[in-house]
C-alpha cells in the first residue's frame, strides 16, 4: 500500500515510530506537511494539490493533525474522504474530539461514568455553577487545550470564579468540572485501536503537580486494565467514531471516570511504558480496513422513503424487555436490529437468540413509522433547584 502520514513534525517520536511501522510492513509511505496542501472542489473531481502539485494516489492515510490547525487540517482529511482514501480517523470524528464541549455533550448521552461538568458564559452563573458540581476544589479547563495546557485546579470558588472571569475577558471559552480528588494525581490512558485497547498505562503527577501529562513532567507505568476500565474506553472511542484514541480515565471512587478522548495520541509514553508495538498495530489495522471506506449508515440507509435508522431505549416498561430479538417479532414488522447497546459495551449483529434487557439501547433500521411505536414518550424532566 502507499500510505501518507499527514504530520508537520517528521521527526517527532510518533510520526516516526508509525513510518517505521509502515515500512516494517512492506509500505512504501510519505510524511506530508499537512499545511502544504490545498483543496480543489470540483464537481465530480474532488482532489487534493500538494506544494501545488496534483497529490499523488494513496491507498490510507494516518491524520496525525495538531490542534492548532484543526479547521484545516480536517478540511485535508475531509477531501482525502471524497476522494475515497481510506483514514485511520475521519475528519468529523477529529472534529468532535477537538471540540472539548461537544465531546463532553456527546459522551454524556451514554452509560459512561463522567465527572460532572459545566458550561456558562455570564459572570453572575459562574458561582451558582460551581456550588451546583459541590463547590471547590474545581477544574477549570479551556475548550481548546493539549497535553494539559489550560487546565487549572482552583482550590476555592473565589479563586475559581476570578480564573474564569480571567479567561472569558481573554475571550476563553472554559468548562468547570467537579474535581475527582480520590484520583490524586493519577490517570489512566488507554490506546484503542479498531474497537480493541492495545495498551494501557497509568500517569502519575509529580510533586505539587495535579496534571499527570507526561508534558508536565509525570511518570508512567504499565497496567493491566480490568475489564469495566476497557470497556468504558472501547465505548468512548465508538461513541466519537475513532478507529484510534487515546482514552483519559481517572481512577474514581466507583470506576471509571472518562476524562477525554484523543484523536491523535501520543506514543512515546505508552510504548515505553507498556513495551508494546502500538504502531505496528495500528498499520495492522489499516492493512484490515482499506477496502472498508466510511460509510454514513443513516444517510445510504434512509434513501429509501419511509425507511431510517433510529435508537431505541429500552425502560422496565417496555414490550420488549426479557424477550430475545426473535420473539419481540421485530422483523415481521420490518425492522431490523443492528446493534445491542449495553452500558458501555456494543454487541453488533445481534442474533435473535438475544435477549433484550431494561436499560438497553436497540440501533434499529427499518419502516420509521414502525419504530416510532416503540420509542417510550419522553417524561416531562423535573426541575432542580440551584443549591443556595
Amino acid at each position: 500500500m502507499k500510505i501518507a502520514i499527514l504530520s508537520r513534525e517528521p521527526k517527532s517520536y510518533s510520526t516516526k515510530r508509525l513510518r517505521e511501522a509502515c515500512i516494517a510492513r512492506g509500505h512504501k509511505v510519505k510524511v506530508l506537511n499537512t499545511l502544504s496542501f490545498s483543496v480543489h472542489a470540483e464537481q465530480g473531481n474532488p482532489s487534493l494539490f500538494y506544494k501545488n502539485k496534483l497529490s499523488e494516489n494513496f491507498d490510507a492515510v494516518i491524520p496525525r493533525i495538531g490542534s492548532s490547525i484543526t479547521f484545516f487540517g480536517t478540511a485535508v482529511v475531509r477531501q482525502f474522504e471524497q476522494m475515497g482514501v481510506f483514514c485511520l480517523n475521519n475528519s468529523l470524528a477529529i472534529s468532535m474530539s477537538r471540540d472539548k464541549l461537544k465531546a463532553i455533550q456527546v459522551l454524556s448521552r451514554h452509560s459512561l461514568g463522567m465527572p460532572t461538568t459545566v458550561f456558562v458564559k455570564k459572570r453572575e452563573d459562574i458561582l451558582p455553577a460551581i456550588e451546583e458540581i459541590g463547590g471547590a476544589p474545581v477544574v477549570v479547563k479551556l475548550l481548546e487545550g493539549t497535553q494539559g495546557v489550560g487546565v487549572i485546579l482552583a482550590e476555592t470558588n473565589k479563586v475559581a470564579e476570578a480564573i474564569i472571569e480571567t479567561l472569558q475577558s481573554a475571550q476563553q471559552n472554559v468548562l468547570i468540572q467537579k474535581f475527582v480528588k480520590e484520583s490524586k494525581g493519577r490517570d489512566i490512558r488507554a490506546i484503542v485501536v479498531g474497537g480493541r485497547v492495545v495498551a494501557a498505562m497509568r500517569r502519575v503527577a509529580q510533586g505539587d503537580e495535579f496534571r499527570s501529562n507526561v508534558h508536565r513532567g509525570g511518570k508512567v507505568e504499565s497496567i493491566k486494565l480490568d475489564e469495566k476500565f476497557e470497556q468504558t474506553a472501547i465505548r468512548a472511542a465508538q461513541v466519537m467514531g475513532l478507529h484510534c484514541a487515546g482514552v483519559d480515565m481517572l481512577e474514581g471512587e466507583h470506576g471509571p471516570m472518562l476524562m477525554e478522548v484523543n484523536s491523535s495520541p501520543g506514543l512515546q509514553g505508552i510504548e515505553q511504558a507498556s513495551k508494546i508495538d502500538v504502531a505496528d498495530a495500528i498499520v495492522e489495522y489499516l492493512e484490515n480496513q482499506v477496502l472498508f471506506p466510511e460509510v454514513d449508515i443513516r444517510q445510504r440507509l434512509s434513501i429509501q422513503s419511509g425507511y431510517g435508522v433510529a435508537e431505541v431505549d429500552v425502560p422496565a416498561t417496555s414490550i420488549l424487555k426479557d424477550k430475545t430479538i426473535a420473539e419481540t417479532g421485530l422483523r415481521d414488522l420490518d425492522i431490523s436490529v443492528l446493534s445491542v447497546i449495553r452500558g458501555s459495551v456494543a454487541i453488533p449483529n445481534p442474533r435473535g437468540s438475544r435477549k433484550i434487557l431494561a436499560g438497553d439501547k436497540l440501533l434499529c433500521f427499518g419502516k420509521l413509522g414502525a419504530i416510532k411505536d416503540l420509542i417510550p414518550k419522553k417524561k416531562r424532566r423535573i426541575k432542580r433547584k440551584r443549591l443556595s
